[in-house]
């Protein structure tokens, strides 16, 4: 069963995620350079603060809590002891171009919390080789919005369709780490769907994926709750596949991410 991200400081709304089982809560500090590379589109930009860290950890009784801190800079040292010293179980790196990056990084968190390091930039996925047996490590997750701007990309999905996401789970599988990526929309939404992008999640042993905003709407008819569970249906459907049919899979939603590419105008 594949673990269900939820990026949320509303701890009512993290309960309900803790209640249902199969969650990990994120609080996201990440701040720097975020505003200027994600300008003009429509993707999330947190609002959270250190203090968050508790607040949430505090109505956790069955699910880990991830927060992801700053890239590497001068001030990473505290915000990973704020973080821990708030309850985080698992310490995310994001926008790291470097090996030597990553292990610095592990120096800080010496051992106190697992690793996440968050491939999102064309300079991460070019040396992964390189860092994915790096000490620490807890599981590597795959940033599909940066890094497909990283790489050149017209559409989040196309690292998918172009096969790196399989290269990166083959390379966690060699260093004997989970791997997840990208965010996924409710089960019939999207221009890839819900459902496709879980089927893909499967294929590939994906352990973990991040909610999108889609599945929580306040005033959706369909509820959080009933969301999720259209979900957890679909996944026990897709897992039914013979190898042919998640082959068939594969090649049409690989077809259906290049069709949509196409469409898009080049990134400026």
């Amino acid at each position: 069963m594949l673990e269900l991200i939820q990026i949320t400081n509303d701890p009512g709304f993290a309960r309900r995620c803790d209640e249902l089982g199969g969650f990990r809560l994120f609080v996201d500090l990440e701040r720097l350079g975020k505003a200027q590379r994600q300008a003009g589109r429509n993707t999330f930009i947190s609002v959270h603060e250190a203090a968050d860290v508790a607040r949430i950890k505090q109505v956790l009784r069955r699910s880990r809590l991830m927060v992801r801190v700053n890239p590497l800079h001068e001030r990473t040292a505290d915000e990973v002891a704020a973080a821990l010293a708030g309850g985080a179980d698992l310490l995310m790196l994001p926008m790291f171009t470097r090996a030597a990056q990553l292990r610095e990084f592990a120096g800080i968190v010496a051992g106190r919390a697992p690793i996440v390091p968050l491939l999102e930039t064309a300079g991460a996925l070019e040396s992964l080789d390189e860092w994915v047996a790096t000490p620490g490590l807890g599981e590597v997750y795959v940033g599909l919005n940066d890094l497909h701007l990283s790489l050149g990309h017209r559409f989040m999905f196309e690292p998918l369709a172009l096969g790196l996401v399989d290269r990166v789970a083959a390379a966690a599988a060699g260093a004997g780490l989970p791997f997840g990526f990208g965010g996924i929309a409710r089960m019939n939404e999207g221009q890839v769907t819900g459902r496709d992008v879980l089927a893909e999640h499967l294929r590939l042993g994906s352990g973990a994926v991040i909610l999108s905003r889609t599945f929580h709407r306040p005033e959706d008819a369909l509820p959080f709750e009933a969301a999720v569970a259209d979900l957890r249906q679909a996944e026990h459907q897709l897992a039914s596949r013979d190898a042919a049919q998640v082959e068939a899979d594969r090649v049409r939603i690989a077809s259906t991410i290049r069709q949509v590419a196409a469409s898009l105008p080049p990134l400026r």
